[in-house]
């Protein structure tokens, strides 16, 4: 039986590996709007959730959570935060601005060692507060190396790393956390495709429908993933694993997607270091506690 540390880590590279290459699948949809995507993504969600809460038989779990308030409550924060989140993304994707959607995702690692800080009273060894230094230089050099405020990035990471506390305190599972957070968020999607529709005049086609249903899937699993990691890994070493994403969309972004860099190298540079002193610092303090458990 894998332990709760190795699992959640197994999850969070699930996650982010998944969100690393999504880029791919939004320039697939072609030039639909992001409002017509981010209704798509939250119905088709839904549709998805569904099937497996039948097939897993957590209706009734995800039923009690609805009923009762401070489960409700604080998912319905969470589900306004990750369709907000959801939004820009698919806006960044829509403006080519990938590059400023990876450097969101490089400032969130910051965002969550600040809150594991703040919030949960997590405290940093040497080397992670060094890592914390070195990348804290490397993406304030990337946020004003192209001249303007990144806004689509900082929407991003307080966007998602407020997402990620909250799933953090809420004690249900993943699965049933975003199956509520999805049925929340399900009334303004329809609401939304009729009202796209109308204005529109007609339905989608079925092409553009059929890869819009897969949004479902391209959706729920890396969150499931995600909410797994969050229930099982400090908050701090959830965050740097983070990294992992944004450097995988860099990656698209330059080579496949052909945008340009701003700034030169230096600054990635610099947070990729802070990745490794911070993923060595963490196999070392893990290594020990299994020596000394």
């Amino acid at each position: 039986m894998a332990s709760p540390t190795r699992e959640g880590v197994l999850y969070g590279l699930a996650a982010y590996g998944w969100w690393g290459l999504v880029p791919i699948y939004f320039r697939w949809l072609g030039e639909i709007s992001p409002l017509d995507i981010l209704a798509h993504r939250i119905f088709w969600s839904a549709v998805f959730l569904a099937m497996i809460l039948t097939v897993t038989g957590q209706w009734n779990e995800t039923l009690r959570s609805l009923k009762t308030r401070d489960i409700l409550r604080p998912l319905i924060i969470s589900a306004i935060l990750v369709a907000f989140n959801w939004l820009m993304y698919i806006l960044a994707v829509h403006l080519q601005k990938i590059v400023q959607a990876s450097l969101g995702y490089f400032i969130l690692p910051l965002v969550n060692v600040a809150l594991g800080m703040v919030i949960f009273g997590e405290r940093m060894r040497a080397l992670q507060y060094l890592a914390v230094v070195v990348a804290g230089i490397g993406v304030v050099a990337l946020a004003f190396a192209g001249g303007e405020v990144p806004w689509i990035a900082f929407a991003l990471a307080l966007s998602f790393g407020f997402y990620g506390m909250i799933r953090k305190k809420v004690p249900v599972d993943g699965l049933t956390g975003l199956a509520v957070e999805t049925i929340v968020l399900l009334p303004l999607a329809v609401g939304g495709l009729i009202a796209l529709t109308i204005e529109r005049g007609n339905l989608e086609d079925t092409q553009h429908l059929a890869k819009l249903s897969l949004s479902g899937v391209v959706t729920a699993i890396p969150l499931l993933c995600f909410g797994q990691a969050a229930r099982r890994l400090p908050f701090s070493l959830l965050g740097f694993m983070q990294f992992i994403s944004p450097s995988l969309q860099f990656v698209l972004a330059i080579t496949l997607f052909g945008e340009q860099i701003r700034g030169g190298w230096w600054p990635y540079v610099m947070v990729w270091a802070a990745l490794v002193i911070f993923s060595i610092d963490s196999f070392r303090f893990y290594r020990q506690q299994k020596v000394n458990a």
